[in-house]
């Protein structure tokens, strides 16, 4: 990765907002140009963490329909570089995400799933 990326993950208790919320946060783990934004801090203003908002280009990552990340980021001012939803994603293959809470072995496949899905994103928006 040639810059730093922020992923801003799904806050939401849903399956599909635990996915998101570990994938973001195996990929911060992993790759120190990653920075992963809290949504909870990003909601209530939370100074210090807001800094980060206009620092990086951010990908909104989405558990469902719903899209709250990407709506929230945008009533907050933020310009988000792209959107992707972890439903949609899911949607294409044959695996789903069981439980708001707990990753049963499906749910850690689906991680896999999205962050791949997150990676081949960064990787194509580098390339732009």
């Amino acid at each position: 990765m040639e810059e730093e990326f922020a992923l801003a993950a799904c806050s939401g208790m849903s399956p599909n907002g635990l996915v998101a919320r570990v994938a973001v946060h195996d990929l911060a783990i992993d790759d120190h140009e990653i920075v992963s934004i809290c949504m909870g801090s990003t909601s209530a203003d939370v100074e210090g963490f807001t800094r980060v908002l206009n620092k990086y280009p951010i990908l909104a990552i989405n558990g469902c329909e719903g899209n709250c990340v990407g709506k929230i980021l945008k009533d907050k001012g933020v310009d988000v570089i792209d959107e992707l939803n972890v439903g949609d994603i899911l949607a294409e293959t044959e695996y789903k995400a069981n439980d708001a809470a707990r990753l049963d072995d499906e749910g850690e496949i689906c991680v896999k799933i999205v962050k791949n899905t997150i990676e081949n994103k960064i990787n194509e928006i580098e390339l732009e």
